[in-house]
């Protein structure tokens, strides 16, 4: 397989995998979804006129390992046009350096036509369904990612995750639980299994079916960690603090060295307004942990509420080096700083919450 796993990763996690349409070309160069005609200085178009297909072939393949996609593409596309034809395997590459510059759209129909060209083309399947999926287009995706796991079931855990990201969006929820058991090597009907789908299920923002599945995984496996922080989670963001508490303190019980249980028990109590336990249980969550930046906002807001502001400053101060971008921490600390009369450095930390809910907010808003 040319594409790595750790390049899908990358690819998913950036951002344009999730189902975004990539209709779009730079506007510099040609159109891409056409066929780009040969001149005579063209290094590809020479190759191709002297009929060194394969040469031209294996040149834009070494492009492509090094990570050089525009430069394959320069070498491919007027091959195609000189040629007046598709030479075989020109379709897969330029399907591949199509995928590696984001054109989506060129990319799909390269890797359709290297597969009537080669139907064994499991690469091609494969990319064309993982295309498909970043067009948004999850369930014409799905054949393409199924076809591909039928063919090598161990190649690439990525495209599992991805067809059970299908699977969410085409409500095939026990078909998603399947292949997430499949990625993370769980049996599919275990409580491991309904834990996984229950956490992707909470990412793609099903709150209730995520809380179902969670409260399946422990039916299943009663004391399975990480299942009642699941819940938890869910119960807290019902606004339901009561359930939260209960759901957090048997999640404790059972893994009591998680950091992160201590920090939504400290929001919890915070909600509820029991200040002195909620410092206590976040104590404990930056004892656990001091690389995130939670627990210190939120011992310093509970310091703020416990009219500390002085003690309130050193753990928003500390935030803030770690996260100079969080607008909470910037306004908790305007607000320290005006409990303690320092009025400029009040309005510097306003003023750079201003900022940067502002700037958050833009990024919010749709393209023009």
């Amino acid at each position: 397989m040319r594409i790595s796993a750790a390049f899908l990763v990358l690819l998913l996690i950036s951002g344009v995998a999730s189902g975004q349409s990539s209709n779009s070309q730079p506007t510099s160069g040609a159109n891409h979804d056409q066929l780009v005609p040969a001149s005579p200085d063209h290094p590809a178009g020479a190759v191709a006129e002297k009929g060194n297909v394969e040469e031209t072939l294996v040149a834009a393949h070494q492009k492509l390992e090094h990570g050089q996609a525009q430069e394959a593409l320069a070498m491919l596309e007027p091959l195609v046009a000189t040629t007046g034809e598709s030479p075989k395997g020109v379709q897969h590459e330029l399907g591949i350096a199509y995928y590696r510059t984001g054109k989506l759209l060129s990319a799909e129909r390269a890797f359709a036509r290297a597969i009537d060209e080669d139907p064994n083309d499991i690469e091609s399947v494969q990319m064309r369904g993982l295309a498909l999926y970043r067009l948004g287009r999850p369930a014409a995706a799905i054949p393409f990612l199924e076809k591909a796991r039928q063919w090598m079931p161990n190649a690439n855990a990525d495209a599992n995750y991805v067809l059970g990201l299908c699977y969410l969006n085409s409500q095939r929820f026990d078909d998603a639980r399947a292949a997430f058991a499949n990625q993370f090597v769980v049996a599919p009907n275990s409580g491991a299994a309904y834990l996984l789908l229950g956490k992707m299920l909470k990412q793609a923002n099903l709150p209730e079916a995520s809380a179902e599945a969670a409260k399946k995984a422990l039916e299943l496996t009663p004391r399975l960690p990480l299942a009642h922080f699941l819940l938890g989670e869910f119960y807290l963001f019902k606004s339901d603090t009561e359930q939260a508490l209960r759901e957090f303190e048997q999640e404790r019980e059972i893994n009591p060295v998680n950091f992160a249980v201590y920090d939504r028990l400290g929001d919890v109590y915070t909600r509820a307004g029991q200040y002195e336990k909620a410092q206590e249980v976040l104590a404990k969550a930056i004892s656990l942990d001091t690389s995130s930046t939670g627990p210190f906002i939120q011992m310093g807001k509970v310091l703020m509420r416990r009219n500390d502001p002085q003690t309130s400053l050193l753990y928003l101060q500390h935030a803030e080096k770690m996260d100079p971008g969080n607008y909470m921490t910037h306004t908790l600390l305007a607000q320290a700083y005006r409990s303690l009369g320092r009025v400029e450095d009040s309005k510097k930390e306003f003023a750079a919450a201003s900022k940067i809910h502002n700037e958050e907010q833009l990024k919010l808003q749709p393209a023009q």
